[in-house]
């Protein structure tokens, strides 16, 4: 037996996500990204003497539509403890999270690889403040401190040691990144650090039960470094245990560089942090109707979408699985949907000239300027046969991105585009093809069938798209009969 089939990974992943929130979880400091260092800062996220935090409710309503949106247990009795540990990018010299009470306990995310569906079990979620920033590169001879960030609300997802190969941990922070997007409580940009994961790695032999020595690969920045670290680690430990070594339990940090990762320290157990309440914060309690109103309003999730525009819409689970990436792409399908039945029609134009122009132009689907009701239009157009597929994508489609207040027909009309259904002008161009290339009716003729797609391009080209391809194509058939 290889070490490969002999082993087998145990993974549990700790992501924090930033809370989309204006302000601080317990101030009214800006909690937006970027601004001058030490800018969005106060007396209160400094931890001054004398002063008095305030929990931000928005931060706790965001946190219960994450766990609503995660089939978590919501915790109705909640408070806050201080966490103890030093960072030159902590200012109060503590972290203010929940240990003993975190606000969703339990529930799952649902994941789908090469393997198939798994469903992800979560151990909780809770709200923490995030830390500061130290900046090791702006200065020769100094560590700077940038603590703009010092005290933004975070959720801290952490599931169980319930994963076993870096393709299922690649896929749950997918759809983690997906669902916080979806329902709005964090942008899931890793880049800027408002979506960050940690990752808990051990090895055993296939067949036992018990979790072996783990490690902590910490603030991994992108999803694709989160499988190259996880994939590393289990090749590093497996070449270990393998030689006889000792698995050190330690916490390690990513090189993106090099796709390794190195140790920076052993790892501290949890009561090193002496954790205790939080004197200076009351606790708060959750009603049923708090939480049902939150329920309420959580609209449709990608789960239940996915199952609905493959049933009610008879999409391929393809065209569902694409439309339900983004909350903005869904909703638009969903409004255009109310205006006509093409609805095949409606992911093919969403999917491909829609989504392609956008990405051409670096504009979100967010800030598409196109009208439900407008695309609709479009559709029928081309089905009623007025004006072509080609034609609508390409020449009309980008008018309508520069004029959203004109309409298809509008545009097909003034640019000359309507197809003609006039069989005797059609026949004209017909003819004149056939005529032009002799030798290409003499090999259609011997059973080159293919050729009747050139014939009916010539016609376009004469026509300049406006003789209808299903007329032109019939006719070419008679004619060559």
């Amino acid at each position: 037996m290889n070490a490969d089939t002999k082993y087998e990974a145990v993974i549990g992943l700790e992501v924090h996500a930033q809370l989309a929130t204006k302000s601080k979880l317990f101030c009214g400091d800006s909690a937006s990204f970027g601004g001058e260092p030490n800018t969005h800062i106060s007396a209160i996220t400094m931890g001054h003497p004398g002063t008095l935090p305030k929990t931000n409710k928005k931060a706790v309503e965001y946190a219960i539509k994450m766990g609503l949106a995660c089939h978590c247990h919501i915790e109705r009795f909640n408070y806050f403890a201080r966490k103890n540990y030093f960072y030159p990018d902590l200012p109060k010299g503590y972290q203010v999270s929940q240990h003993t009470t975190p606000i969703c306990q339990g529930g799952y995310v649902i994941i789908r690889t090469t393997q198939g569906e798994k469903k992800v079990k979560l151990n909780r979620i809770h709200m923490e403040e995030d830390a500061g920033k130290s900046i090791h590169d702006a200065d020769p001879d100094y560590t700077c401190v940038d603590l703009n960030r010092a005290g933004v609300p975070l959720i801290e997802i952490v599931t169980e040691p319930d994963m076993n190969t870096a393709e299922e941990a690649f896929q749950y922070v997918t759809e983690v990144r997906k669902l916080v997007r979806w329902i709005g409580v964090c942008d899931g940009n890793m880049e800027e650090g408002s979506l960050r994961c940690d990752a808990n790695v051990s090895i055993r032999l296939k067949g036992e039960t018990t979790l072996g020595t783990k490690v902590e690969v910490k603030n991994l920045n992108s999803i694709r470094n989160v499988k190259k670290a996880i994939e590393f680690e289990i090749e590093r430990m497996t070449a270990m245990v393998e030689r006889g070594e000792k698995i050190t339990q330690q916490t390690r940090s990513f090189d993106a560089d090099t796709d390794t990762t190195f140790s920076i320290r052993d790892k501290e157990e949890a009561n090193d942090y002496r954790y205790f309440p939080e004197p200076d914060l009351t606790p708060f309690y959750l009603t049923e109707k708090y939480i049902q109103g939150i329920q309420s309003n959580l609209g449709q999730l990608p789960e239940e979408l996915l199952s609905r525009l493959q049933q009610e819409f008879a999409l391929t689970p393809y065209d569902a699985k694409q439309l339900c990436e983004e909350k903005p792409e869904a909703d638009f399908f969903l409004e255009t949907a109310k205006h006509t039945n093409h609805y095949k029609a409606i992911a093919n134009w969403i999917l491909g000239p829609v989504k392609q122009y956008l990405n051409e132009n670096h504009v979100s689907f967010s800030k598409l300027t196109l009208s439900p009701q407008t695309l609709a239009d479009m559709i029928t157009l081309v089905d009623d046969g007025k004006v072509n597929f080609s034609t609508a994508s390409h020449k009309i489609l980008p008018v309508l991105f520069a004029e959203p207040a004109s309409t298809p027909i509008e545009i097909a009309t003034r640019l000359n585009l309507l197809q003609t259904n006039d069989d005797n002008e059609i026949n004209n161009w017909v003819q004149q093809v056939l005529t032009k290339m002799p030798e290409k009716v003499s090999e259609y003729k011997k059973g080159k069938k293919g050729l009747i797609g050139l014939f009916v391009g010539e016609v376009k080209k004469l026509s300049k798209g406006k003789a209808d391809p299903k007329t032109v194509t019939h006719l070419f058939e008679e004619q060559l009969k």
